[in-house]
């Protein structure tokens, strides 16, 4: 899968979240060319159940499935992992023993304590040899943290050290907050301690992704190194695409 192929290579991937219940709109994502979609449960409408098709959507396209789950929550990450999702990305994780959570859920034995169950879709339904599947799993599945206030910034240097943490992702709306200017993305206090957070990953050899709305940005953090890159939402870009539409139809 596109994700999975450019992170094992270290190439910047660009995805989009997904608020949208019809798996209509997943595949118009993968035919477009993007490498990843997250599909959100923590802000939009969407249920394991409804999740589960979306996967099978990005999967025939080779878009690599993410599941942002509501919270840093056990069973929603093992349900994530279960329904077939290639990275799980667990919100509001501010502290090293977060970070361990999240970790601990999403790995099977011996890296973690994931709930076992191989008659489930990421499994085959049992057709997959589970000695492979468990293996499998723990080697290829992606972990994605959010690091999105003050107090995940602060604990940065103890979080980034968790063992089994693939990509943090900084979130810049939430981190504006944190930061006393909500909404303000790009107001110089949030992109410091972002660019604090990505120098001293870096340091680490470690990776890092954000959430860009414009063209602008998006080159501005791939050329600080960061390569999972989320393009604005799938709600908000057909919005884009319907009113620059209708503007320039009332125009004529």
């Amino acid at each position: 899968m596109r994700l999975i192929n450019n992170f094992q290579n270290s190439i910047c991937s660009v995805g989009t979240f997904s608020k949208c219940a019809d798996p209509a709109m997943i595949e118009c994502i993968g035919l477009a060319g993007f490498d990843f979609v997250v599909i959100d449960l923590e802000h939009g409408p969407n249920s394991f159940e409804t999740a589960q098709d979306l996967v099978r959507a990005a999967v025939i396209h080779n878009l690599t499935p993410v599941i942002r789950v509501g919270e840093n929550n056990e069973s929603m990450i093992s349900k994530a992992l279960d329904i077939g999702a290639r990275g799980v990305q667990v919100p509001q994780v501010n502290t090293r023993q977060d970070a361990l959570r999240v970790v601990d859920a999403a790995k099977f034995s011996p890296e973690g304590n994931r709930g076992v169950c191989r008659f489930v879709r990421a499994a085959g339904y049992s057709s997959k040899n589970k000695n492979e599947y468990f293996e499998e799993s723990n080697r290829q599945n992606l972990i994605i943290i959010h690091i999105e206030g003050r107090t995940g910034i602060e604990n940065f240097e103890e979080i980034i050290d968790v063992k089994g943490i693939d990509i943090i992702f900084l979130g810049p709306y939430d981190l504006s907050q944190s930061l006393g200017v909500p909404g303000q993305i790009n107001h110089p206090k949030v992109i410091e301690a972002m660019k604090t957070v990505i120098a001293r990953a870096s340091a680490r050899n470690k990776f890092v992704g954000t959430f860009v709305e414009t063209p602008e940005d998006y080159r501005m953090w791939k050329d600080l190194g960061l390569i999972y890159l989320a393009y604005q939402v799938d709600t908000g870009i057909f919005y884009d695409a319907c009113h620059k539409i209708c503007h320039e139809l009332k125009q004529l």
